[in-house]
């Protein structure tokens, strides 16, 4: 980010007059105003009013960790030019006590707190996983006149001890922009927005897009979606993904029953450039009524769909858990000193469990693929630490050796669900499963009552059956890997092989090709094996790729080449135009894709036919 010039210390000082007519008068409630009109070097103005302060000294804090992202990320960092003042105007003196917290003497007097922020999309170097990057749906974006992901988090603080007062937030905006979120905005005007929640943890949970209205919304057994979508060239709409999101919804409220009640869902998809200032972390993250996602929007929509369909799914069965049933540590969040729960193999592992059997259970996916898909859970499993405990794992994964465990929360996370899974369907010959068992803990617990993550596993145990809670002790507390053949043995369901198309370009994380960075180039790689695709081309390490099928590729738009050779058919007629030894030439054939045997599994026990298909349908 670029420094603060003096000339733009003088403008905050004159903004700050501006905003600051909403005092507080004494009513006890944050009230905040987010100036997104009078950006000022990529930079956008707070002015936070506190409620009466009573100590001579207040901290307010921006969070070091939010509920859902198992990081530490440090949102106060992106803060600057801090300042508090009294009711005349005059200055207070203000002591930066860390990267997320602010001491403010003489607090009696506090009348406005006014602060800088920028965004994290612009800091992004990699993924957002196992670097210091904030992961893209959790962070913030400042583009003037065209974008605002306002993660309420990265923009808005707390005074300590006064989390459980409400907040009244109003953002001044352009009116060609328009804030998509599931909170209810109670101003009529066009450039100005009111929200209030009843605490700070509930503004956290409420992220807001603004962008040009590209929205659309449809109702799904009794509950309202609104699709909004940002897409930076108008590649994609709203209108053009929402008969699949429909599709899936619809499923998935069918598939949760009665375990559900919610009245609205918000999904908010940033679809980001590739640029290197804008967003490289995709996917999504949770909240208990809306999701944010962030994509390429090179991708072909049918891959688009695809991940939308993954990603929102999962989000969207948080709901059940950690959003419904949760632990303590969740429910009294500390968000500058978390304290994490045992339990991530039941947040994230039966979540993603669930978004994909509701899969099979409703008929989007059919058997061979649901377990493909549970085969290669178990495989990316085994490249993790299989003999780590997950509950200590869980505990802590903000730190090292447990925070590079992490991603098995999704991969053997989603297979301790599906064991779990299946023991119940065993033993009630049918009738119950994990579903079953996740709406018995909302009914015991819920959204205001949470648990000791102690007490979990005893609880599950009194719900469902012994054999339950043997495996959690065994191979959830424990360190002893799972034996999956034993748990799919049972649903009549063995180990198979299947022949299936890889990616072209890629061998696992393998590439076959490389990019010179200060041309640009695409090149054939000449220090591997190649694959059917280059060998039926006749393809030769050295080769550079300068267009396919008339479209010219480099570096620029290289997510486009991987994004579109996985719509690639078999024996579909294809033209490269490549420069070999310093003369272009033009190569004619068909597309022959890299065909690779991998494990699977399939139903081979014809007596547990009933039992399958009650895992897999009931």
């Amino acid at each position: 980010m670029k420094k603060i010039l003096y000339t733009l210390a003088l403008a905050v000082t004159f903004w700050s007059c501006k905003t600051g007519s909403s005092a507080a008068g004494g009513k006890n409630v944050v009230e905040v105003n987010i100036n997104l009109t009078d950006v000022k070097d990529d930079k956008v103005l707070v002015t936070v009013t506190p409620p009466p302060i009573k100590t001579d000294e207040v901290v307010y804090s921006i969070p070091k960790t939010v509920p859902g992202t198992y990081s530490t990320d440090n949102y106060g960092k992106y803060s600057e030019d801090f300042r508090a003042f009294d009711a005349k105007g005059n200055p207070l003196t203000v002591k930066r006590l860390d990267d997320n917290s602010w001491s403010i003497s003489n607090a009696k007097a506090l009348h406005k707190i006014t602060y800088l922020v920028n965004d994290t999309f612009d800091t992004e170097k990699g993924t957002g996983f196992g670097n210091d990057d904030v992961f893209s749906p959790a962070g913030t974006n400042i583009k003037a006149g065209e974008n605002f992901m306002v993660n309420t988090h990265g923009f808005v603080g707390y005074f300590k001890d006064k989390l459980e007062i409400p907040y009244k937030v109003t953002i001044t905006h352009p009116e060609t922009l328009w804030g998509a979120t599931s909170m209810t905005d109670q101003d009529a005007s066009k450039t100005s927005d009111v929200f209030t929640t009843p605490r700070y943890a509930v503004l956290v949970e409420n992220p807001i897009m603004y962008s040009k209205p590209d929205y659309t919304t449809f109702n799904v057994n009794g509950m309202d979606i609104l699709i909004a979508v940002y897409s930076p060239t108008g590649k994609f709409t709203a209108e053009s993904i929402t008969p699949e999101m429909k599709t899936m919804m619809t499923a998935q409220k069918n598939f949760l029953g009665k375990v559900n009640s919610n009245k609205k869902y918000t999904v908010l998809l940033y679809l980001s450039s590739m640029a290197k200032d804008d967003a490289h972390g995709f996917g999504a993250l949770e909240h208990p009524t809306a999701t944010t996602v962030v994509l390429p929007e090179s991708m072909p929509k049918e891959k688009l769909v695809e991940s939308m369909k993954d990603v929102v799914s999962h989000e969207f069965f948080h709901i059940v858990t950690p959003l419904t049933v949760h632990s303590k540590e969740i429910q009294y969040f500390d968000y500058n000193a978390p304290q994490m729960s045992e339990h991530l193999w039941m947040y994230e592992g039966v979540t993603e469990y669930f978004a994909n059997l509701f899969q099979i259970n409703q008929g989007l996916i059919d058997e061979a693929e649901f377990y493909t898909r549970i085969a290669d859970k178990i495989e990316q499993s085994k490249r993790l630490d299989d003999t780590m405990s997950f509950t200590v794992m869980s505990k802590n994964v903000l730190e090292q050796p447990y925070k590079d465990q992490y991603l098995n929360v999704y991969q053997k996370g989603a297979l301790i669900g599906m064991c779990i899974d299946i023991i119940i369907r065993e033993k009630s010959n049918g009738e119950r499963g994990i579903l079953d068992l996740m709406h018995k803990l909302s009914m015991e617990y819920g959204v205001e009552k949470p648990f000791n993550d102690e007490d979990l596993f005893a609880k599950i145990t009194q719900l469902t059956y012994p054999e339950v809670g043997d495996f959690l002790n065994k191979y959830v507390k424990g360190t002893t890997p799972i034996p999956y053949d034993f748990y799919l043995a049972k649903v009549g369901v063995t180990k198979a092989t299947e022949k299936k198309a890889g990616a072209i370009f890629l061998k696992g994380q393998t590439p076959y090709i490389k990019i010179d960075k200060q041309t640009k180039e695409i090149a054939v790689r000449a220090d591997i094996e190649p694959n059917n695709f280059f060998k039926n081309l006749n393809l030769k390490g050295g080769d550079i790729i300068l267009a396919i099928n008339n479209k010219a590729y480099s570096l620029d738009n290289i997510y486009d080449l991987i994004g579109e050779s996985e719509n690639w058919k078999e024996n579909d007629p294809i033209t490269l135009k490549v420069k070999r030894g310093g003369k272009e030439e033009t190569i004619k054939g068909t597309v022959k894709l890299p065909y690779e045997e991998s494990e699977t599994f399939k139903a081979t026990d014809a007596s547990k036919e009933k039992l399958k298909n009650a895992w897999l349908k009931g």
